[in-house]
């Protein structure tokens, strides 16, 4: 089933729940995928990648916006924000722990026998590539960066 079928079935359950927040989401959801899909001229469907980086940025986004609510002390724009990620996120696959990720991370140092922080480049794109959607860019970048250095 593709993700816009998903979407479109989980906005008719959140309908007919009355779920506001998750009606929300998924509506922004469906909205990005329209615009990917649209944006790029080409008349096929987007990738699984494709899709995966949508949701990743559309969940980093509402992160960073709890993040700054709460820094001004707004909690009431904060939680729904907080609620819209986790309705989002049942959309992306599992994430790694931050001990799976180093595992990975170091297994891809050991292989191409990069020292340094003038590796990190090189290393980024290879743990980027591989780890595709299951860890965070920032998450990747801080493990790297530690074992490099």
């Amino acid at each position: 089933m593709s993700l816009q079928t998903q979407i479109m079935d989980e906005i008719k359950t959140a309908m007919k729940a009355k779920d506001t927040v998750a009606l929300e989401a998924l509506r922004a959801v469906k909205s990005e995928l329209l615009l990917a899909s649209t944006a790029s001229g080409s008349k096929e469907d987007l990738s699984e990648d494709e899709e995966i980086k949508l949701l990743q940025r559309l969940v980093k986004t509402r992160k960073e916006s709890a993040r700054i609510f709460t820094e001004q002390n707004r909690p009431d724009l904060a939680e729904p924000e907080l609620a819209q990620v986790a309705v989002i996120e049942k959309f992306l696959p599992a994430q790694l722990s931050e001990e799976e990720v180093e595992a990975v991370i170091a297994k891809i140092i050991a292989e191409t026998g990069a020292s340094g922080i003038a590796s990190m480049g090189k290393v980024m794109g290879l743990a980027s590539a591989q780890l595709g959607g299951t860890a965070e860019g920032k998450t990747i970048s801080a493990i790297v960066k530690k074992l490099l250095v």
